[in-house]
């Protein structure tokens, strides 16, 4: 009988020749066989994944994570780095630009009193050459002065000889130097 049952169940998906009709998973005597072999296959597969697959995935997450956090702490330490030497630029920065000041300042006094010893020598010479200068016009100035006192007394005698009458020296002295006062 089980001979029977066994060839009436595959009689009907069967045609006459022993070829399959139509698609055999489709065949509705076959569908128990299919159920059965399909949760034995699902429990093999389960198992496979859950014991073997599914740990190795979780640990190739969790170093994953773990690589992505070290990676950031990296990244954030870098940038609190590079922050402090943006700061330390920065100040560096300022200090030569102070330091630049400084020096500007330095050379501008160390000019200055240059130029005020070369401007006091300068004066200094200046004020020789002043001296110099107007002792030589006093002298010049002297001498003009008796020059034409001289020159005065000399054309007063012969004006006075000229026009016939007769003075002495210390008469024509006396003119002369009363109309050079003044």
């Amino acid at each position: 009988m089980a001979t029977e049952t066994h060839e009436a169940v595959a009689s009907a998906c069967v045609d006459s020749h022993g070829g399959a009709i139509g698609m055999p998973q489709l065949c509705a005597e076959w569908i128990p066989n299919q159920i059965f072999w399909l949760l034995i296959t699902l429990a093999a597969l389960f198992f496979v994944m859950s014991r073997i697959a599914l740990p190795r995935i979780a640990a190739v997450l969790a170093e994953r994570s773990g690589t992505i956090t070290n990676d950031l702490a990296a990244a954030e330490e870098l940038k609190n780095k590079a922050t402090q030497a943006e700061a330390a630029y920065e100040q560096a920065l300022v200090d030569a630009r102070a330091q630049a000041q400084k020096i500007v300042a330095e050379a501008k006094a160390e000019i200055q009193a240059e130029l005020n010893a070369e401007l006091e020598k300068a004066d200094a010479q200046i004020a020789v050459k002043t001296g110099e200068s107007e002792a030589a016009i006093a002298e010049i100035r002297d001498g003009a002065v008796k020059s034409v006192t001289d020159v005065a007394k000399a054309t007063a005698k012969e004006l006075v000889a000229a026009l016939g009458g007769s003075a002495d020296a210390k008469t024509i002295t006396a003119a002369v130097t009363a109309r050079m006062k003044g």
